[in-house]
């Protein structure tokens, strides 16, 4: 009888993670759709990636202050600023954690002190849908610093 399969045939979570996991590993590479997803890839990403292929979401490239463009995957045509925000959070916390990296990031600190901008206008409102802003699939939105506003 197989060692991950326990008296009543069935798997545990955690072996069926690593089976999941494996079996992922191994397929990634050959299929043209998700090939450049990276290995220990997350359920939530293959169906962002799927998605992309289908239409129903979109790659939004954040421009970091250096540089380095992010590609965050959102919703089409019903993504907001928030989910803007709270995708490239992920996208921030899987690739630290694939780095090995234990650095924790204050996300409060970031938006107190940041701005998404796109074509130079700030992206304020958090609910405000990214379509009203004419961001679109491949639309750059740059990170930059929050400059102090005056109090009057």
């Amino acid at each position: 009888m197989n060692d991950q399969v326990d008296d009543s045939g069935s798997l545990s979570h955690e072996e069926l993670m690593k089976l999941t996991s494996s079996t992922l590993t191994k397929l990634l590479p050959d299929d043209p759709v998700l090939r450049d997803l990276p290995n220990e890839v997350t359920f939530e990403e293959v169906n962002a990636q799927v998605a992309l292929q289908f239409g129903r979401s979109m790659t939004v490239y954040v421009v970091r202050g250096d540089g380095e463009e992010l590609p965050i995957v959102v919703p089409q045509g019903t993504a907001t600023v928030l989910d803007l925000k709270h995708a490239l959070k992920r996208y921030m916390t899987l690739r630290l954690m694939r780095q090995k990296n234990s650095q924790k990031l204050s996300w409060r600190h970031i938006w107190r002190s940041h701005w998404l901008c796109f074509e130079s206008q700030p992206l304020k409102e958090d609910k405000k849908l990214l379509s009203s802003y004419s961001i679109h699939n491949r639309s750059r939105v740059d990170f930059i610093r929050r400059l102090r506003e005056r109090r009057k």
